[in-house]
């Protein structure tokens, strides 16, 4: 019996991964990735390890989810080494939470590998700290994308738009009409800063600023397509003033 390490592979930069993570890529005996893993990080496995694409992107499933976790079960029974790579981190947004526990249902050892999301780096990249002594104090994390048969019918955009001063927003460029609506209908002024952020971390990294009334707009002016974060907020305005980073 061997052991299933879910590691996050962070944002995308392969200088952003961790030490820990990057050890293990070096000695697994078979690598589960996603999508959204950047080929400069799965340049890391070990070339004699078996390696299969799980990815999930809009609309193209390339394995279904109990297809993964059935196929993360039978590598841990013949490989001492199996990591399931996940783009950002294992536990935010990346149902991480939903395989270790049904690995450890099935009797399979497993750890988590902690990766940087994101919902952190991409910001940080583009110049926009989430908190700000000036602009924010506080900080919410939210998908823009749902799935069914949820505990929850949806997203409460009420309480997040009146509950805290910065909003990331996760998987929501399909979303962002009705996102904007609801977050507008909430409260938050048409003049409020949002800014998305595509293939953060990355060399081919976009930014898009705008305003919640005119944001919908820019995206199809501009086809600004998924991946993508969206940050809502007055840390946005330090976009213009703070300096951005391209990886080489």
């Amino acid at each position: 019996m061997g052991k299933v390490y879910l590691v996050g592979a962070g944002p995308g930069d392969p200088g952003l991964m961790t030490l820990k993570g990057k050890g293990l890529l070096a000695c697994a005996d078979v690598v589960i990735y996603d999508a959204l893993v950047s080929p400069e990080v799965l340049k890391m496995i070990n070339s004699e390890a078996e390696q299969i694409n799980a990815g999930k992107r809009m609309g193209r499933h390339s394995l279904l989810q109990e297809v993964t976790t059935q196929l993360l079960i039978e590598k841990a029974e013949n490989h001492a080494i199996v990591v399931r790579l996940k783009g950002g981190d294992p536990f935010i947004f990346g149902r991480g939470g939903e395989e270790m526990a049904e690995l450890v249902a099935a009797g399979i050892p497993v750890e988590v590998v902690p990766g940087i999301t994101s919902g952190i780096a991409a910001p940080a990249y583009a110049g926009i700290p989430l908190t700000h002594r000036l602009y924010s104090s506080s900080v919410t994390f939210v998908t823009g994308h749902e799935s069914a048969g949820k505990y929850k019918p949806q997203v409460n955009w009420q309480a997040i738009a009146q509950g805290s001063e910065t909003i990331v927003i996760y998987m929501g460029i399909h979303n962002l009409p009705y996102i904007v609506e609801q977050l507008t209908l909430a409260g938050l002024s048409l003049d409020t800063p949002i800014a998305l952020i595509r293939w953060g971390t990355r060399p081919e990294q976009e930014e898009l600023i705008g305003e919640l009334g005119t944001i919908v707009a820019q995206v199809e002016e501009k086809e600004f397509l998924a991946p993508a974060i969206a940050i809502i907020g007055a840390v946005v305005k330090l976009h213009d003033i703070l300096p951005s980073y391209r990886p080489i």
